[in-house]
C-alpha cells in the first residue's frame, strides 16, 4: 500500500499484483468488479506490469486487500521489487528463450531474499531487450546460445547500463549465477543502496572475483 498526495488530500493506491503482467478473465474481472464497487477514479498499468488501483482511502484500501483474499497488502522484507517480463519464445516470433518460465523461477527461488534495496528484474526473451534489461539491477535476456545475464543497471534520474555477468547460460545457471550476485550485494552494499550505485564503487572485476570464489 502507498500514499499518492493529489495535493488536495492524501488518497490510497493499492498494487494487487499480477506477477509479470500475467493476468486471467477472472482477476480482470475482479478487478474491474472493486473498481466499480469502490467508484475507483483511478486504475493504472505501471511500468512494474501491475494494475494500480487508486485514490481511496485507507479504510478502502483494506476492504479492496481483502476482497482480493488478502487480510493486507503484501508483506516481505525488502528485496526483489518485481519481475518484468516480455512474452517470450512461446508467444513472440523473436523471442529465443521462454521469459516467463525464467520469471516463475526467479520468483520460485529468490523472490523473499532479504537484500539492501528494493531490486528489479527485467527479463527478455531477445537481445531486443522489451523488458529493457541493462536498466534492471537484474537484467536477463534470451540469446540463441543460452541467457545472458546483467548486473547493477538503473533507470530514472541517475541511469546506469548495467555490466554483462556472463553469456550462454543454461537456465539453472541463471539461477545459480543472479543468486551469487545477490549475494555480492548484501554484503557489499551500503543500507537502501541500490545496485547501480553499488557498481559505481566497486567494478566487473570486483564482481567477477566474488563469483570466482577467489
Amino acid at each position: 500500500m502507498s500514499k499518492e498526495n493529489d495535493k488536495k488530500h492524501m488518497t490510497y493506491n493499492v498494487l494487487p499484483g499480477p506477477v509479470m503482467g500475467l493476468v486471467t478473465p477472472e482477476y480482470l474481472e475482479q478487478v474491474a468488479a472493486i473498481a466499480k464497487r469502490h467508484s475507483i477514479p483511478f486504475l493504472k498499468l505501471t511500468g512494474a506490469q501491475r494494475i494500480a488501483i487508486a485514490g481511496h482511502s485507507a479504510d478502502t484500501a483494506i476492504r479492496i486487500w481483502q476482497e482480493m483474499g488478502l487480510a493486507q497488502g503484501p508483506s516481505r522484507p525488502v528485496g526483489i521489487h518485481y519481475i518484468q517480463a516480455c512474452p517470450g519464445e512461446k508467444w513472440c516470433k523473436y523471442g529465443n528463450k521462454d521469459s516467463i518460465a525464467m520469471g516463475k523461477k526467479i520468483e520460485g527461488t529468490l523472490m523473499d531474499i532479504p537484500l539492501p534495496a528494493k531490486t528489479k528484474v527485467g527479463i527478455s526473451g531477445c537481445a531486443m531487450n522489451c523488458c529493457e534489461c541493462y536498466i534492471r539491477d537484474i537484467g536477463i535476456f534470451g540469446m540463441k546460445k543460452g541467457w545472458t545475464l546483467v548486473f547493477g543497471g538503473n533507470g530514472g534520474g541517475a541511469p546506469r547500463l548495467g555490466d554483462v555477468v556472463e553469456k550462454g547460460l543454461s537456465d539453472d545457471e541463471v539461477i545459480t549465477l543472479t543468486k551469487k550476485c545477490l549475494d555480492f550485494y548484501v554484503q557489499n552494499a551500503k543500507k537502501m543502496e541500490r545496485t547501480g550505485r553499488l557498481m559505481r564503487r566497486k567494478s566487473i572485476d570486483d564482481l567477477k572475483l566474488f563469483l570466482s570464489g577467489e
